[in-house]
């Protein structure tokens, strides 16, 4: 560290974040459970397991070692950032130490309309899951009914207070756990159909040529799976010394959550008994016929139940990542309504409006999404463009400061490595947008084709036009882009 960078003061101290309003009752655990329901192997393997092995074949598990090797360098460069500044919302106060307050406002608008989606995206996916639990017929309205009875049971857990949601998040941590693991073994050890050699046997989806193309679409499911690390920062003023606690609980939400995941989809993969039908299209729902075929419509629901525990709890930690995201952006006085945003119910210590914020617009997007034929695909897809990007913006940000001479001063830092682990996680970055955003459906209508680009294109055309007419990025007094020594600007 330089002369000419000190250390940046922590949330809530003179010179740095305005005072936290929140109290430190997040246990480390806790934190850790919160990214690793927030990344949910179940929910992740459970909601893309049909569309990945249609697109790619049982060879589609390999997604999971791809995405989990590029997000875990991204983990790494977040966990530099975190170290250093310990502030709630994650990217978007990150951004703003490392830019500045355009590209922070940016990031954050991305960041949120992707948290917004991604929670519609984790309580649609609950829709089968609970109709078969509750025995009846799972259709596009009741999925949606189901949508959204989840965001609003989610909701008012977070309304509790962070000591609820931390019990929510190790309650979901032991849903997942048994749903991947307990569930797991019984599928390999009662209702095994394959051997491992299966993961290299593509059955024929590439057509006469090549596998990439198949291998990519199928990728959906590894990019899907590996964020929500983020989330241990996003509620750093909740968690006692987030320097050394966060970027250490982001790394092991990688590399355990996505050991996790392989699991779960290794098991449902092998106990599989027809890949060409769920090629074909003509089995549709394969988990579920896994589990009824394996266990009996009783010890089915049973898994159902232990499932849906694992949906709300992602929801939730996907809500409490949002709403902080939503409260750290009108505390700067960064968004319209600001002033309601920004209110805090210090009885349970939590941003109240901000939280409606985060249920009321998935809400919306639950309704808005009867009007598509293929809702699910594209929800998941739009979210994992938005998610990725913000993600990129900060590693981008944070490229730029190292090159000006930011040289991270936290607790947690990669030293010698940190600028080629910076252009390996925005390499691998750029790499997944891409793919997400390609076209694979010639045979469907252009903006059918495009429309998760074109969705981005929306959010990111609107944020500039409202950036630039309201002028809110220049509001507020909290630092920004502070990183970088002022004797290299």
């Amino acid at each position: 560290m330089t002369a000419a960078q000190p250390p940046a003061p922590a949330a809530g101290t003179p010179g740095g974040e305005p005072g936290s309003e929140f109290r430190k009752d997040m246990s480390p655990w806790a934190n850790f459970a919160l990214g690793f329901t927030y990344l949910s192997p179940v929910v992740g393997t459970y909601t893309l397991f049909g569309i990945a092995i249609a697109d790619g074949g049982p060879p589609m598990i390999w997604a999971f070692l791809v995405a989990g090797c590029g997000q875990f360098l991204v983990a790494l460069i977040f966990g530099e950032i975190v170290a250093q500044y310990p502030i709630a919302g994650g990217v978007y106060p990150w951004a703003r130490r490392l830019w500045g307050t355009r590209w922070a406002w940016m990031t954050g608008w991305v960041y949120m309309w992707a948290l917004l989606v991604t929670i519609t995206s984790v309580a649609y996916g609950a829709g089968p899951y609970i109709a078969i639990l509750f025995g009846f017929r799972a259709t596009v309205h009741t999925t949606v009914l189901c949508t959204a009875v989840l965001i609003v049971v989610a909701i008012l857990i977070n309304y509790m207070g962070t000591k609820a949601l931390s019990t929510a998040a190790l309650i979901g941590f032991a849903g997942e756990l048994i749903g991947a693991l307990v569930v797991g073994v019984y599928l390999l050890s009662t209702h095994r159909h394959h051997g491992l050699g299966v993961i290299f046997d593509t059955y024929g989806v590439e057509g006469d040529g090549s596998y990439l193309p198949a291998f990519l679409a199928a990728g959906i499911i590894g990019l899907y799976q590996y964020y929500g690390f983020e989330a241990c920062g996003d509620t750093a003023e909740e968690v006692a010394h987030p320097g050394r606690v966060i970027p250490r609980a982001m790394r092991r939400t990688i590399y355990i959550g996505g050991s996790a995941a392989t699991f779960t989809c290794m098991s449902l993969l092998l106990s599989v008994t027809d890949f060409n039908a769920i090629i074909s299209g003509e089995q549709t729902d394969p988990v579920v016929d896994v589990l009824f075929d394996a266990m009996g419509e009783t010890g089915a629901r049973m898994v159902m139940a232990v499932v849906l525990i694992s949906f709300l709890s992602c929801t939730i930690s996907l809500q409490a990542a949002a709403g902080r995201l939503i409260y750290s952006y009108a505390r700067d006085e960064m968004i319209v309504g600001h002033r309601l945003l920004r209110r805090f119910v210090h009885a349970r210590a939590v941003p109240s409006w901000a939280l409606f914020v985060s249920a009321a617009v998935p809400l919306i997007i639950a309704f808005a999404s009867l009007l598509s034929e293929d809702a699910l695909t594209n929800i998941v897809s739009f979210a994992i463009l938005g998610i990725y990007g913000s993600f990129q913006m900060v590693v981008l940000a944070a490229l730029r400061a190292r090159l000006k001479g930011w040289k991270p001063a936290g607790e947690f830092t990669l030293g010698g490595w940190g600028l080629t682990v910076n252009i390996a996680a925005l390499v691998y970055g750029i790499l997944a947008i891409i793919n997400i955003c390609w076209a694979r459906s010639p045979e469907k209508s252009w903006w059918e084709n495009w429309i998760v680009l074109l969705c981005g294109g929306v959010v990111l055309g609107t944020g500039l036009i409202y950036m630039f007419t309201t002028h809110h990025y220049g509001r507020g007094e909290a630092p920004a882009g502070d990183a970088v020594p002022q004797k290299q600007l």
